[in-house]
């Protein structure tokens, strides 16, 4: 097949065209504007048939009928987990510039048995099978957002940070985690566009979000949605290299074209400084009930923290707290408390502004073991003193809502 671009004379593959009969069918139009459309007959959890349409050039032809080859003839299981990787190794001649048509292909694959999977297997029938597929998952059926995917959110929290390495994505995911564990619906977006750390916190690394339409579907954890730019890569090693237009057209993309459904609050994880992102989160994301700025104790991070609380009243954004993370060190053994990042930076900078003091989050090596193993530390670890403080900024920032509401 070559990859060159369509036109009338080219011959196109046999599996290319409607498939009358099929059990799965899903359409998706990717970031580039190509849309691919696939069709597949499944039969004792075999693909027995596998066809495609597209819109687009070549080498989308080209990646539809590799992903068509690799399918056909593989039990729905296998042909489910197929990467793009898979696909390129059938096109070794795709040019670096269209290998995002190897992603749509397998994303639109993924979606056609996703498709069957919920045509033919219920959810009611999962309670007694045995089976892992993507019915077991936690699933919405594919909806169209409204024109502001927002509308439905109650809540909108952003998490901010003066300077890298305080913790910030760690501290994002620990109050997600613990809205949720109080019985509210909650989704957590990551706004770091090149280092995105909440696929890995939540063991997500390999997972791709899948699109319907205009729409993306946000991956499901631990009964929160989540979105972050490392689920819609090809390898989570790949590089995110854009300037700052693109930037804020993605982070608008996350917030507006993600159905978000009904929640009582959206956490963003923003990046650190006051950037284009940070900035772009707060004008896009729509009157944001406010602002948790995370800290460690020393003073070089109470300074950043002082432009962060300078940069939320630019942007008129209402500051719920400064947390402090990795406030000191307790020995399991002896009981003695070291304070190794200094004391009382962020405690200090909270009284010197007039902002609420929402707790301190003790260094704790379970938190750094679990967040690399993708494991919810306030389940594995609910008991401890890190996760109860967890638990009282959360119970914090929820009262003074209710007070500003």
């Amino acid at each position: 097949m070559s990859v060159a671009a369509l036109d009338e004379n080219t011959a196109l593959p046999g599996v290319f065209g409607p498939l009358k009969g099929a059990g799965g069918n899903a359409r998706i139009t990717g970031p580039c504007g190509d849309t691919m459309e696939f069709w597949v007959k499944i039969q004792e959890e075999r693909i027995t048939r596998c066809t495609f349409t597209t819109d687009g050039c070549g080498d989308s032809v080209a990646c539809g009928t590799a992903a068509c080859t690799l399918a056909a003839g593989a039990p729905e299981s296998v042909a489910f987990t197929l990467e793009p990787a898979d696909v390129l190794a059938l096109i070794p001649g795709l040019a670096d510039e269209s290998k995002h048509c190897a992603l749509l292909a397998i994303t639109t694959l993924r979606a056609t048995i996703s498709d069957y999977r919920k045509k033919h297997c219920p959810p009611e029938a999962c309670s007694s099978c045995e089976k892992e597929c993507s019915s077991r998952k936690e699933t919405v059926p594919p909806v169209q957002a409204e024109p502001n995917g927002l509308s439905g959110v109650k809540h909108k929290i952003v998490v901010l940070s003066g300077k890298g390495g305080v913790g910030k994505s760690t501290v994002a995911a620990g109050l997600a985690l613990s809205l949720s564990g109080k019985g509210f619906k909650v989704g957590l977006l990551d706004a770091d566009l090149h280092g995105p750390s909440i696929p890995t916190l939540f063991n997500l690394s390999a997972v791709h979000a899948e699109l319907f339409g205009d729409t993306i579907e946000p991956v499901r954890a631990d009964g929160i949605k989540l979105m972050s730019t490392g689920f819609l890569l090809e390898h989570p090693d790949q590089a995110v290299i854009m300037r700052g237009p693109m930037k804020i057209k993605i982070i608008e993309q996350m917030l507006k074209e993600v159905n978000w459904g009904e929640l009582d609050y959206l956490i963003t994880d923003c990046p650190p400084g006051t950037g284009d992102e940070p900035l772009s989160v707060c004008q896009l994301i729509g009157s944001p009930d406010g602002a948790v700025i995370v800290t460690t104790p020393q003073e070089i991070a109470a300074a950043d923290v002082r432009k962060s609380v300078q940069f939320c009243r630019k942007v008129n954004l209402p500051i719920l707290g400064i947390l402090e993370n990795m406030s000191g060190y307790t020995c399991p053994k002896c009981g003695e408390t070291v304070h190794l990042f200094g004391k009382d930076g962020g405690y200090k900078t909270a009284e010197k502004y007039n902002i609420a003091f929402l707790g301190r989050i003790p260094l704790d090596p379970d938190i750094g073991l679990c967040g690399d193993a993708g494991h919810s530390f306030m389940q594995k670890h609910s008991s401890s003193t890190a996760a109860q403080a967890f638990e009282k900024a959360v119970d914090l920032i929820t009262s003074a809502l209710k007070r500003n509401s």
